[in-house]
């Protein structure tokens, strides 16, 4: 808001900054969980100081799983002399001392002077609450009040994703999941901004995972058809989104020997990925095996599986996840489908793209890509489809205290 008042259901502006943990900390990645956002200024202010000290007291409802707490600096001071430190799980900072996010937020007066105060957000980070920095004592009866994060919106929440059966028959599945056991898979990694760039990363912690690309045109074909004849449609009738691409052809496995999983994260946050409009997963062997789902934090914490040869289809935009297996192996073909804006994005940022992520080049029939590091998003070519030619409680909270722990911004 230009003038820094929300009201109750305003998105709040999403932004990168530095924390004492990560200097590219992702907001938008700690989604699923209320949180309160601190503009407290400088730490060497007596008001600032107290309603730090009163968020310390209060520390054990900021847990990282119903609620956490990031305040903002715009003092280095702050951070020079230590003056605030993080509490890992539920209370973080953000050194603003550019001020870019207060500024975003609308919250220096015309006098420069900064607009102190709390924002509480849902966890779709929307406005539920904002008081002045001086009302501490009732925000954190309000956030005392708070609802579970499943009855935050006072009904069911049921993310915007469209599960689809019969894409792929079950001998097809039964097929690509011969062909990955006979070839075998490799580690695959995600991609990640750094310094401006798209570079492919591993990190087991954030994801483990292992793909194998499918190399034969003519079962590239197949597949190709199968998606143009039984899924493009559905996608066009549900979303009204005109897909004419698909990005990449993949088996992925995720086993629960090696604690298969990717915490909770977004598909087109980086220039190399931007492109992307929506992410597909069809599900070849949905009865052998535990775990594995999965779930969109910002709406709740429901589970998805589509059935063997069924696909789930959802916006890049969201956040999501694949819980942790815990039996078995799930196998699952993952393209990404986007259209001819699209296309157009995704060349005119290959300048982005760092060393070991293949350089990409539409053509009219087959789009062409050079080979790239084993990293999601740059495995393989794209074709033109419509043509016919894109961290410590349970399990969960684990998983969610991680990722906001992590503030990492990594796309598949």
């Amino acid at each position: 808001m230009a003038n820094g008042r929300f009201l109750p259901g305003d998105p709040v502006p999403w932004f990168r900054a530095a924390s004492p943990s990560n200097p590219q900390y992702d907001f938008s990645s700690a989604a699923g969980r209320f949180i309160v956002l601190c503009f407290f200024g400088s730490a060497a202010d007596p008001v600032a100081r107290s309603a730090l000290d009163l968020v310390i007291r209060n520390r054990e409802i900021f847990d990282d799983s119903k609620l956490c707490f990031f305040g903002i600096s715009i003092d280095p001071a702050d951070a020079a002399d230590q003056r605030v430190r993080q509490m890992i799980p539920g209370i973080r900072l953000f050194w603003d001392f550019d001020r870019a996010i207060c500024r975003r937020y609308g919250l220096f007066a015309d006098n420069d002077a900064l607009r102190r105060c709390w924002l509480v957000l849902d966890p779709m980070l929307r406005v539920v609450a904002q008081a002045g920095l001086s009302e501490g004592e009732a925000i954190i009866r309000y956030l005392r009040e708070l609802p579970p994060v499943e009855a935050h919106a006072g009904v069911e929440m049921l993310a915007p994703v469209l599960v689809l059966p019969r894409v792929f028959e079950r001998e097809l599945c039964r097929h690509l999941i011969d062909l990955y056991e006979k070839h075998g898979g490799e580690e695959s990694g995600f991609m990640r901004e750094v310094d401006g760039r798209t570079v492919a990363v591993r990190d087991n912690a954030f994801k483990s995972r292992a793909d194998y690309t499918i190399d034969d045109e003519a079962l590239r074909q197949e597949l190709r058809q199968r998606i143009i004849t039984r899924l493009v449609p559905e996608v066009q009738k549900a979303f009204q989104f005109k897909v004419t691409r698909m990005e990449r052809y993949i088996v992925a496995r995720y086993d629960a020997e090696t604690q298969g999983k990717f915490l909770p994260h977004r598909d087109n946050t980086t220039k190399g990925t931007a492109h992307r409009r929506f992410a597909v997963s069809i599900n070849l062997n949905a009865e052998e095996y535990a775990g594995g789902d999965l779930r969109f934090p910002e709406f709740g914490s429901r589970t998805y599986r589509a059935p063997t040869g069924g696909a789930v289809v959802f916006s890049c935009s969201l956040l999501h996840e694949v819980t942790p297996m815990t039996a078995g192996r799930r196998y699952t073909f993952l393209p990404f489908m986007y259209d001819e804006e699209g296309a157009r994005i995704r060349e005119q940022n290959n300048r982005f793209l760092g060393d070991g992520v293949g350089v990409y080049r539409s053509g009219l029939g087959q789009d062409q890509q050079q080979p790239a590091a084993a990293a999601d998003g740059q495995q393989s070519g794209d074709a033109a489809a419509a043509a016919g030619q894109q961290p410590g409680d349970a399990a969960t909270a684990a998983t969610a205290a991680t990722a906001v722990a992590a503030g990492a911004s990594a796309d598949r």
